[in-house]
């Protein structure tokens, strides 16, 4: 990364904490669940020779500020923010899981995106894992209310992501497991987000038909299948939406493999 982070201004006053490196069109990475700007830098490094990269800590994470109340729509302003200011007035976006379900409603809420990227929505679309809990976002909010943020950590690993109890009883060993908990405030957000899409139900398509922009939608081919199958399901909400299915690749998809692909689309070049 660039080394040097600095912050703009969201519409209701809370700081958003980015970095910025490399010229040309710009490109802002939105990171999913417990992801800070950091778990970017990577991919961030390898579209910096084409692009202006922007990678930004989410409200409430990192070095980011955080407001009274929380609204998706105040996520899509903090977008709107980084798009005016260190994006000169258009960005093109890249989400990551429910981070690309978050840039997906900034575009459909008429955000200046000329072209849009995402990898493996966690959509829960069919009947191959448990959905969602109708409580789980109401149970995090419990959780963070009373600072047990690993609690709250260890509840989105199980119900969200599917990790079986005796992986996550290892995971809370690891160093990493702290840096989770940090930013696990966050998790109800990510959970609002995603609203109603993990409920096993058929993807309501018609919530973003008001994207008219090219969107690539990716996903692996060797990770969980509701993740592909969800993807197909948005894939088909026009024809202005692309399916790119990644061979032998699953949710945690290195740079390596996404950055061509990704500099060709947002490139102008058609990929399939």
């Amino acid at each position: 990364m660039s080394g040097t982070v600095d912050k703009v201004v969201s519409a209701d006053g809370t700081a958003i904490a980015f970095e910025r490196q490399g010229n040309g069109p710009a490109v802002v990475l939105v990171g999913g669940a417990l992801m800070t700007r950091g778990a970017s830098a990577e991919l961030a490094a390898l579209l910096a020779g084409d692009f202006t990269v922007i990678t930004y800590d989410r409200r409430g994470r990192g070095d980011s500020g955080d407001g009274p109340a929380y609204e998706v729509r105040r996520e899509i302003e903090d977008i709107d923010a980084l798009i005016e200011g260190p994006g000169g007035g258009s960005a093109m976006l890249f989400g990551m899981s429910s981070g690309a379900v978050l840039a997906l409603e900034a575009a459909a809420r008429g955000s200046a995106v000329p072209r849009l990227a995402l990898y493996e929505p966690p959509f829960i679309t069919d009947g191959s894992r448990p959905p969602l809990p109708a409580d789980y976002v109401a149970h995090l909010t419990e959780l963070i209310g009373r600072e047990e943020h690993g609690e709250a950590v260890a509840y989105f690993m199980k119900a969200a992501v599917g990790v079986p109890g005796e992986m996550i009883e290892g995971m809370r060993q690891a160093p990493f497991w702290a840096d989770m908990a940090a930013v696990a405030p966050t998790l109800p957000y990510d959970g609002r987000v995603m609203g109603d899409t993990m409920s096993g139900r058929p993807l309501p398509v018609e919530r973003w038909a008001s994207v008219t922009v090219p969107v690539l939608v990716g996903s692996g081919d060797v990770g969980d299948p509701h993740m592909l199958t969800g993807a197909r399901e948005l894939a088909g909400t026009g024809d202005n939406f692309t399916l790119r299915v990644f061979p032998g690749e699953e949710h945690n998809i290195p740079a390596q493999a996404l950055a061509p692909v990704l500099a060709a689309f947002f490139g102008g070049e058609e990929v399939k």
